[in-house]
C-alpha cells in the first residue's frame, strides 16, 4: 500500500493524500476525513522512510522478533547485538506477537528510522513486489515460514530446511522401531516454522504407511510448564504412544519430566525428541537427542550479510544451511 493507491481509493491526488498526511490546512475537511479514513481502514503508514533515512543520518539496526520469550532466538539474540554494536550502530529490539508479519516489519522500520533490519520468526509468505516500495533498507529474514520466490530481489533469507529436518527427526524414531508418535507444535495458530516442520513430520509417517492421526498433535506453546502440562495429560490418554518429538528442546526438558513424574522412564518408555540442539539438550539427564541447528553461524551470517547490504557490496541472497541429527540417551530402539 502506497500513498498512490490512497489517492485512486479516496479518488483525490497524490498531493492531497500528501498535505492531509502533514496536516496542511488547505484541504477541506470533507476530503480531509475522507482520505484519514481510508488511512485508518486500510492501516497505511506514511511510505516517506527511504526519503527521511538519507535526510538523516541514523545509524539504527533494528532487531524484529516474534514471540516474547524463545531461547534460541535469545542465544541468536546476544551474537547480533554484541556485532551490531562493534560496528558502532545502535541496536533497536522490538517482540511482537501480531498475526500480520509483514505490515509489523514495514511498520517496525518506518517508525524506527531504520537503516537495516534483521528479522526472527514469522511468517512471510504474502511478500509482495511492492511489500517494501520507496524502503531504501537492508532487510535479512532468520528462520521464518519462506516458500514463495516473490520478491526476492527486496529481502535477504537465512534458514534451514525446517520440513527436511523434521522429516529427518520422525523417520529416525520410525527406524527405531516406533509408530505411535506424537509431535508437539507450538500453538494451533502457528504458520510458521511450525507448519513446515509439521509437513515433514507428517511425511514421513506417510512414507512409512504410519497413519497421520490428528490426536497425536499437541501444543506446548515453546514453554517448559505449559509442555510439562499437555503432555501429562495426553500420555495418560494415549498410553500407546512410544515417542514424542517436540519442536523445540524447551518444550522436549518439559516432556521429559511429565514422562519421569508419571513414573515412567525416560527412553526405555517412551523416546523424547527434541529440536534447535540448545545447551539444555545435552545437559539435561539423560541427554535429549535433538535436531542442531546452526545458531552461531546463523547469527554470524545475518550480521555479515546485512552490512555487506547496507554497504552496497553484496545483492541480497537466500541461505540454506545444514542441520544435524545429535543422539542422546533420551531415544532407544524397541
Amino acid at each position: 500500500m502506497t500513498i498512490t493507491d490512497i489517492a485512486k481509493i479516496s479518488g483525490v491526488g497524490v498531493s492531497t493524500v500528501s498535505r492531509v498526511l502533514n496536516n496542511h490546512p488547505d484541504v477541506k475537511s470533507e476530503t480531509r476525513e475522507k482520505v484519514l479514513g481510508i488511512i485508518k481502514e486500510y492501516n497505511y503508514v506514511p511510505n516517506n522512510s527511504a526519503r527521511i533515512l538519507k535526510q538523516s543520518n541514523t545509524k539504527n539496526i533494528g532487531i524484529l522478533v516474534k514471540g516474547v520469550f524463545n531461547p534460541f532466538f535469545s542465544a541468536i539474540l546476544k551474537n547480533i547485538s554484541t556485532s551490531v554494536e562493534n560496528a558502532g550502530y545502535t541496536m533497536i529490539l522490538q517482540h511482537h506477537n501480531n498475526p500480520n508479519d509483514l505490515d509489523t516489519l514495514v511498520g517496525f522500520i518506518k517508525e524506527k528510522k531504520l537503516q537495516g533490519v534483521i528479522c526472527l520468526g514469522g511468517n512471510f509468505v504474502d511478500i509482495r513486489e511492492e511489500s517494501f516500495d520507496d524502503l531504501d533498507v537492508a532487510i535479512v529474514l532468520l528462520c521464518v515460514n519462506m516458500k514463495t520466490q516473490k520478491a526476492w530481489n527486496s529481502f535477504s533469507t537465512i534458514s534451514i530446511a525446517d520440513d527436511v529436518a523434521a522429516y529427518e527427526a520422525t523417520n529416525y524414531l520410525i527406524r527405531s522401531g516406533h509408530r505411535n508418535i506424537c509431535l508437539m507444535l507450538g500453538d494451533q495458530y502457528d504458520l510458521g516454522v511450525g507448519q513446515i516442520r509439521y509437513e515433514g513430520y507428517k511425511k514421513a509417517l506417510e512414507d512409512n504407511g504410519i497413519k497421520v492421526r490428528e490426536d497425536y498433535l499437541i501444543y506446548g506453546e515453546y514453554e517448559v510448564t505449559k509442555a510439562y502440562e499437555t503432555a501429562t495429560q495426553f500420555l495418560k490418554a494415549h498410553k500407546e504412544v512410544t515417542a514424542v518429538f517436540a519442536i523445540s528442546d524447551m518444550m522436549a526438558i518439559g516432556v521429559a519430566k511429565s514422562i519421569v513424574n508419571l513414573g515412567l522412564k525416560i527412553g526405555d518408555d517412551i523416546s523424547v525428541m527434541g529440536f534447535d540442539g540448545m545447551d539444555v539438550a545435552k545437559y539435561y539427564e539423560p541427554t535429549i537427542t535433538t535436531i542442531k541447528q546452526p545458531k552461531d553461524e546463523m547469527s554470524k551470517l545475518s550480521v555479515e550479510l546485512l552490512f555487506k547490504l547496507l554497504n552496497r557490496k553484496t545483492k541480497n541472497k537466500h541461505i540454506i544451511l545444514d542441520v544435524e541429527l545429535v543422539k542422546g540417551n533420551s531415544t532407544k530402539q524397541i
